[in-house]
């Protein structure tokens, strides 16, 4: 019985808690959507991308240790080439100002230096402002997830069950 137990707690620390039913994010907030990532042109060419890849990690730890920024939360997803990472902000005005705080700009500026004149790896980043309304999640039978896990949740109630109705929530 221990054994379950502990496992259930890494579950849970790990976001692996299903919650049962449907929920969804709370609606009511302005939110800056950050998409950022990378892609492996030349996958033999290891000493050039991999120091762009190693670059992240620093500024997420950075990020979810310094609350004042704006961070909210974020997922990350790896494909074949390509890296995604989809972040949550509370404004654009908090994520242009962590862009220009000095250790991120040390960061970006080495960054922009290792991927400059560098095919091996190209980068992407796009931002959306998106406010009350003007969205809409739903989650089923899924773990604290997405938009949900930035902004918090709630249970779907019949006054919000199709997507129409959470758009205008």
């Amino acid at each position: 019985m221990k054994n379950w137990k502990n496992s259930k707690r890494r579950r849970e620390k790990w976001g692996n808690k299903i919650n049962h039913g449907g929920y969804t994010a709370n609606l009511d907030q302005h939110v800056t959507v950050f998409i950022i990532g990378m892609r492996i042109n030349k996958w033999w060419a290891v000493h050039k991308w991999l120091p762009v890849f190693m670059a992240m990690p620093k500024m997420i730890r950075e990020l979810y240790t310094q609350k004042e920024y704006g961070f909210l939360s974020m997922q990350s997803y790896f494909g074949l080439r390509t890296t995604l990472m989809v972040q949550y902000w509370r404004s654009n005005e908090e994520l242009i100002a962590y862009a220009r705080d000095t250790t991120h700009l040390k960061a970006w500026k080495d960054f922009n230096r290792k991927t400059r004149h560098n095919d091996a790896v190209g980068i992407y980043h796009e931002t959306y402002n998106v406010g009350p309304g003007s969205y809409e999640c739903v989650y089923r039978n899924m773990p604290i997830f997405g938009l949900a896990n930035a902004v918090g949740n709630q249970k779907i109630t019949p006054d919000m069950n199709t997507a129409k109705k959470r758009l205008h929530s």
